[in-house]
């Protein structure tokens, strides 16, 4: 049976790619092709900003009423068709068909954010600020934007990204990942589907090469990356150097903190799915959990209670966490709960050699938990990305925080308490951009900013919310006086004052 190529997406058409370089997209729980996918020519990436740069021309005139219902009859797509870009997530990621199906919800929060573009993108007027003069603000769409994003959440990322960017009058080329594209493939038809012209959102394949040229172009005017921070760095420097927008929401280690006072039942099954679910491969995944005082006590039942999560083949409706996307990103966790034993932490459920039946070649890491964890391990400091969970200990609130504050990354943070004292005290000296008070991932909905900070974001505006209008607009300042028709003047005026 032959296996499908994935096309480009170029002036609304599918192109096969004439690369000579194409890669194999695996299932993870069987390591099945299901698909191939080019590395793009950086003639066809060239091809596909210069076709987004001339549809900008005729889609930045289209009315904001028009845009917006594109956006909602998309929306209405996206929902009717959940089950299938749910399906094709687990096929090619791995994750469970529960989660995959979470996914395309958090999606949609995002597509909705921009059915509100006539809301959005208003501007400000000032009456009569010096005689018979108004002074007023537009939001005005930069010209061609770009996306690159990971492969952990292959319909959420590109929703962060192109729907409010071209609801806002910008056209798009977007870079999904390369090891499972067919769901962001199917989302983009859908937004043809809904209206989207030809050459306004379009779509490459590649790795570093064409990531690089998209940065690099001198017809693209912002850029908006997710995935880890080497390349984040790089990507940020180079479309900056350019002259150009950008927001890399990079790498994270996350914290999650549990007071003595915490819903016991609540914060352990919490912490539980966010360090586990999605086999781990969440940037905003709570890996590391911060006992405090007497909650050191639950050390064991969180252990239990991991023992019994069921690991299998994504479309098992029951199961816990499906497999790691790839065979190198299995070995690579793998490498890392070796050196967390080698570098003394102790190993209180070890997930590898897991096997999972019928699927003997699966990415399969079960829940791992390590305990007696420095800050100086390689578990502590290296986002893992894999279901491993690594437990402190702290005596009070007080060093909890002075930890997470020692580390680098500043993406999300959790606290279960049931004290209103002890959270407002959290929120208030804890340094990371975003904060779940007895919520274990804090990713906010869409209507708000995703706000990570520190080294695990660059760019002062983030996806989502207003500040997502803000990144894909630039704010033209417009004043403006009209005479009458016999008006006289009052002379040459040559100082700087307003009259």
């Amino acid at each position: 049976m032959s296996v499908p190529k994935i096309p480009m997406i170029i002036n609304g058409e599918p192109v096969q790619s004439q690369s000579g370089n194409w890669i194999d997209v695996l299932n993870p729980a069987t390591q099945e092709v299901v698909a191939q996918v080019p590395f793009a020519t950086l003639d066809e990436v060239d091809q596909a900003v210069a076709v987004a740069k001339r549809a900008f021309e005729s889609w930045r005139k289209v009315s904001l009423a028009k845009r917006q219902a594109i956006m909602m009859k998309f929306r209405q797509l996206v929902i009717d068709n959940t089950a299938e870009l749910a399906e094709l997530i687990s096929r090619e990621h791995g994750k469970t068909l529960p989660d995959a199906e979470g996914e395309v919800g958090r999606g949609l929060e995002a597509i909705e954010n921009a059915c509100g573009i006539t809301r959005l993108q208003l501007g400000d007027i000032a009456d009569n600020v010096a005689g018979d003069v108004n002074v007023y603000t537009l939001r005005k769409p930069l010209g061609v934007g770009v996306g690159i994003t990971a492969f952990n959440f292959p319909i959420m990322l590109p929703c962060f990204m192109f729907p409010i960017a071209i609801a806002a009058g910008n056209t798009f080329v977007l870079k999904p990942s390369e090891q499972d594209p067919s769901s962001t493939m199917r989302l983009v038809e859908l937004a043809h589907e809904a209206g989207v012209p030809a050459g306004v959102l379009n779509v490459v394949h590649g790795g570093p090469d064409v990531a690089n040229r998209l940065a690099d172009h001198p017809d693209t005017k912002a850029l908006s990356f997710i995935g880890s921070t080497h390349v984040g760095t790089s990507l940020y420097r180079r479309a900056s150097e350019a002259g150009k927008r950008a927001q890399c929401m990079m790498g994270a280690k996350n914290h999650a903190v549990i007071m003595p006072d915490a819903n016991k039942e609540q914060a352990i099954n919490h912490m539980i799915g966010s360090c586990f679910g999605a086999a781990g491969q969440r940037c905003m995944a709570n890996s590391v959990v911060i006992l405090v005082g007497e909650a050191r006590n639950w050390l064991p039942e969180i252990v239990e209670r991991s023992k019994s999560m069921i690991i299998d083949e994504g479309s098992n409706r029951a199961a816990d966490l499906g497999p790691l996307v790839s065979p190198a990103a299995k070995a690579r966790v793998e490498g890392l709960i070796q050196s967390g034993v080698d570098q003394g932490a102790t190993l209180l459920l070890d997930g590898r050699g897991v096997t999972v039946d019928g699927y003997p070649n699966g990415n399969f890491v079960g829940p791992s938990i390590f305990t007696n964890v420095t800050t100086d391990m390689e578990i502590y400091s290296q986002e893992i990305f894999g279901p491993v969970m690594c437990v402190m200990e702290a005596e009070t609130l007080a060093d909890a925080v002075e930890i997470i504050n020692a580390n680098a990354n500043g993406n999300g943070t959790a606290i279960f308490t049931s004290s209103g004292y002890h959270a407002r005290w959290y929120e208030n000296n804890v340094n990371v951009g975003q904060i779940g008070i007895n919520i274990p991932i804090a990713v906010p909905v869409a209507y708000f900013s995703f706000t990570g900070s520190r080294a695990s974001k660059l760019g002062d505006l983030g996806p989502n919310g207003q500040e997502a209008l803000q990144f894909w607009t630039q704010t033209t300042t417009v004043s403006a006086r009209w005479f009458e028709p016999d008006e006289q003047s009052d002379g040459v005026n040559t100082t700087i004052t307003m009259k």
